[in-house]
């Protein structure tokens, strides 16, 4: 874990007091730590090219880092100890129900919590003041992906899901996406069947498609090698709504059986010049090709910077960007809306795609659909 000293008054020889940004991402296991990662460059690099820019009327930002681990009790003690570090806001987080858990804890709190890169619609249960999210909602990306579905002719899909409020919320949107124009959903349990077990019943069910609502690398890399393997399920489509195959280790664990697994990510059909410029620092920090979770991050801080400067450093002055203003990210302008259904402050909305690993180059990505 990332740690900080407690501010304190600057000095002539130190210069002005730093304004203080939380960071929650997941940096060590059971969280996934790749997404963690990219969404920790983006951060970083937004809040260095801000600094490089002269700061917060010249005050530098400072990012104080907490490792959630995918953990919800983690996240709201990190938000408790970042509180009372004095920062003006708390961002990141990757994990929905970790991202849960910390929303509600800075709403409680009366601390600004600019969600990343979390969409379970619920983040909280009444309509908040102090949160706002930078990332789709759940129920609008996998919607399209169910749309993606259906455009390629599977009405029947069969999803192996463990358990978790994520997976079961995206479980519903599916279900009844596809029930809407005539499709169905069966599920099967991936934390009970083996991958031998998952494939018989997959067979014997006649799904033409197959999404992982799992984790990688397990149990979602052992079932894609079950079902390439299964002569019996040569036809069926392999899915990732949740974006497993997006980042390297998907392609380090799984080579060419990787590829051909449509998943969803928030990019656009054609990057800006902003979006050019920022891919390419952040692909030198990173040493690999950013995701879109690390542009989230960038986008993060950008939000925050132009609100701290429009607005002031104080926690209730922060929150005021997000009921009106906007501004410009790398995948288009931000601005925040009340959503029905959503009780945070919501972009709306971020740009959609469904893409996958080409087979004839799995290092190469295909957009599939735009959504």
């Amino acid at each position: 874990m990332h740690t900080s000293p407690p501010p304190s008054d600057a000095t002539p020889e130190s210069g002005p007091p730093p304004v203080r940004l939380g960071a929650l991402v997941p940096l060590t296991r059971p969280g996934w730590t790749e997404a963690g990662r990219q969404l920790l460059a983006g951060l970083e690099l937004g809040v260095d090219e801000v600094n490089a820019g002269g700061g917060i009327g010249g005050r530098p930002l400072e990012l104080l880092v907490r490792d959630t681990a995918a953990d919800p009790a983690r996240a709201e003690a990190a938000v408790e100890e970042l509180a009372g570090l004095g920062v003006a806001a708390v961002a990141g987080e990757y994990h929905s129900v970790v991202a849960r858990a910390a929303a509600v804890r800075a709403e409680t709190l009366g601390v600004p919590f600019l969600c990343s890169s979390a969409v379970l619609d619920a983040l909280t249960d009444q309509p908040a003041r102090w949160v706002a999210r930078i990332a789709p909602a759940q129920s609008y990306g996998w919607r399209i992906y169910a749309d993606f579905l259906l455009a390629q002719g599977h009405r029947r899909v069969a999803v192996a899901r463990q358990a978790s409020l994520y997976w079961e919320s995206g479980t519903r949107i599916l279900r009844e996406q596809l029930a809407a124009q005539g499709g169905s959903v069966v599920e099967l349990d991936a934390g009970a069947l083996t991958p031998g077990e998952l494939c018989d019943a997959l067979a014997e069910d006649g799904a033409t498609a197959l999404l992982l609502l799992a984790g990688t690398p397990e149990p979602a890399v052992p079932l894609v090698r079950a079902v390439r393997a299964d002569r019996r399920l040569d036809g069926v489509l392999i899915g990732a709504p949740a974006g497993q195959p997006e980042l390297p280790g998907w392609l380090a664990g799984l080579g060419a059986e990787g590829a051909g697994v449509p998943f969803l990510r928030y990019l656009p059909e054609r990057p800006g010049p902003s979006a050019v410029r920022v891919g390419e620092a952040l692909r030198a920090r990173l040493g690999e090709e950013p995701s879109f979770v690390a542009y989230e991050g960038w986008d993060t801080v950008a939000v925050l910077a132009g609100a701290l400067r429009t607005h002031g450093t104080g926690r209730a002055d922060l929150v005021r960007a997000w009921e009106g203003g906007a501004v410009a990210g790398t995948r288009g302008e931000i601005r925040f809306s009340r959503v029905a259904g959503i009780g945070v402050w919501q972009w709306a909305w971020p740009p959609v795609q469904v893409a996958d690993r080409d087979p004839a180059e799995p290092g190469r990505f295909r957009v599939l659909h735009q959504g």
